[in-house]
């Protein structure tokens, strides 16, 4: 080592001579030869510590370029650009940050247009339970007989049967807002006549006109919110709508205790001013506007539902791939679904409509309190508040658990419910006539009705609808629909008119059919 201690030495050549085939040399690495001509094929250290081994030109370019890189990422550091790894950072946390904003708000702007149409479904069940706590005040102020008060009662459930038949036709013709928008003229109109009615002519045809109103409703806003809504949220906010038509009859039994019938009926109309006002600012359905050709009002709505800087066009493409689809498919009509390949659908649809209204629930719902006035209340009041403290939680219990527990299930468990809640008021109402102790008539008779309302919101009330929507082919949907909803208005009018009539008849033995 001491050997290359002189520093006046001549440098060594660049490249040394390579070792023969066998030679020790052999095994050292390609830039061995950057070296002087050693004493011994292993160098010492002291010659590693004196001379640099020099690496090949690729290495150096490699190790050039990663120098040049820290360097100048220190300098970022100090002044950010466009190569600080620390602004990278931040500028790739903006996307994500703006993403999620952009969810929350379009989330916001689906929320409120949901709320808007299910304003609607708030209409309708203030209407079906308008009767209910109305039945005394009416029948005093205006001198009417109960059979009068029947068809005032009943004739809400024609009007509907009007405005569903025609539901399709004018939502198809003038779009989903204006729809909704004329089923509101129906409802403050039908709310004004009663109102200032004198007799019951004014009386019969302002519920004729609330009747088509929520016809059209009953329709269009499940409509609507199943076009606006994403489809991971699709099922969720559709169930929104029958909580609000429960929450609305809940409403109307409530009030119906501290105020007059025709204070009740104005308490009817402002929810039509809502929606009318909330529809000029909601966005018109997607789907409906692809329907009618419309591209870009189309992508402005979806864009809208949708947040500013979601990338709708994948969405958009696929509504307009369903729209032709669904145009070039035969068009049924309702005599169609009598063949062989739809009767077995059409009897499971009807006939869960058919018994569901012939269970009674709009009988129970129409006349609450007089049925507790005849199982022996002072009052139906006291009833009808406790129907309340169990229709609105049993109904969210039902939106919970109809896709963990399953369809089929859950209708059993209601079915047999109201069974149960049917037996008990009628054993109320044989206890009565029987003269068994009045305290036995009272507790049978409440039982027996919050069983009934309980059970029904928590299955009966909406199943039958969605197992109606879910069997049918899409091309037989709109008459499948036309013809379960006459099915389930005209089964709805037959018990509501002659409820009156069979509680005089037996009023234990109806409850038992």
């Amino acid at each position: 080592c001491s050997s290359f201690s002189d520093s006046h030495s001549p440098a060594p050549p660049r490249h040394g001579p390579q070792p023969a085939a066998g030679d020790r040399g052999s095994i050292l690495p390609p830039y061995a030869g950057d070296l002087p001509a050693p004493v011994s094929a292993v160098p010492s250290i002291g010659l590693l510590q004196r001379f640099r081994l020099r690496r090949p030109s690729h290495a150096r370019a490699t190790s050039r370029r990663r120098r040049a890189s820290r360097r100048l990422q220190k300098t970022s550091l100090l002044q950010p650009g466009p190569m600080s790894t620390e602004w990278e950072g931040v500028e790739a946390k903006k996307p994500l940050m703006a993403a999620r904003n952009n969810r929350a708000s379009s989330i916001w702007v689906v929320v409120a247009s949901t709320a808007v149409a299910v304003a609607g479904s708030f209409v309708f069940g203030i209407s079906v339970g308008y009767s209910s706590p109305s039945q005394e005040g009416i029948m005093q102020d205006l001198h009417l007989s109960l059979a009068e008060y029947s068809v005032f009662g009943s004739i809400l459930t024609i009007g509907a049967m009007l405005g569903a038949i025609v539901s399709g036709t004018i939502a198809d013709r003038v779009g989903r807002r204006c729809a909704m928008a004329i089923s509101d003229v129906f409802c403050i109109l039908g709310y004004l006549l009663i109102v200032f009615s004198k007799n019951s002519v004014w009386l019969d045809l302002g519920r004729l006109s609330i009747g088509c109103g929520i016809g059209l409703l009953s329709y269009v806003v499940p409509v609507y919110i199943s076009e606006i809504t994403p489809k991971n949220l699709r099922g969720r906010f559709a169930a929104v709508n029958q909580l609000m038509i429960c929450c609305g009859a809940s409403l109307a039994y409530a009030l119906g205790t501290c105020i007059t019938w025709r204070t009740l009926a104005i308490v009817g109309v402002t929810p039509c001013l809502l929606q009318l006002v909330g529809l000029l600012v909601i966005p018109e359905s997607p789907r409906w506007l692809a329907k009618i050709g419309h591209s870009g009002a189309l992508e402005e709505a979806l864009q809208k539902l949708r947040g500013k800087e979601t990338d709708i066009s994948e969405e958009a493409a696929d509504i307009k791939d369903f729209t032709e689809k669904l145009q070039h498919l035969p068009q049924s009509k309702m005599l169609d679904l009598f063949q062989k390949d739809y009767i077995h659908a059409v009897t499971v649809g009807v006939g869960l409509m058919v018994l569901q209204q012939f269970g009674g629930v709009n009988a129970i719902c129409f006349y609450a309190s007089e049925i507790f006035v005849s199982a022996g209340f002072s009052s139906g009041n006291t009833g009808m508040l406790a129907m309340v403290a169990v229709q609105i939680p049993m109904t969210a219990l039902g939106v919970l658990l109809l896709d963990k527990a399953g369809r089929r299930p859950l209708l059993m468990v209601s079915a047999a419910g109201t069974c149960l809640g049917c037996l008990l008021v009628g054993l109320s109402f044989l206890s009565k006539e029987h003269h068994w102790a009045k305290d036995l008539n009272v507790a049978l008779a409440l039982t027996g009705i919050l069983i009934f309302s309980g059970s029904f919101s928590l299955g009966m009330g909406g199943i039958p609808w969605v197992i109606m929507s879910e069997i049918f082919p899409i091309h037989m949907k709109g008459s499948a629909g036309s013809l379960v909803t006459l099915v389930s208005w005209l089964g709805s009018w037959i018990v509501s008119y002659a409820f009156n009539f069979l509680l005089l008849w037996s009023s234990y033995g109806k409850y038992v059919c």
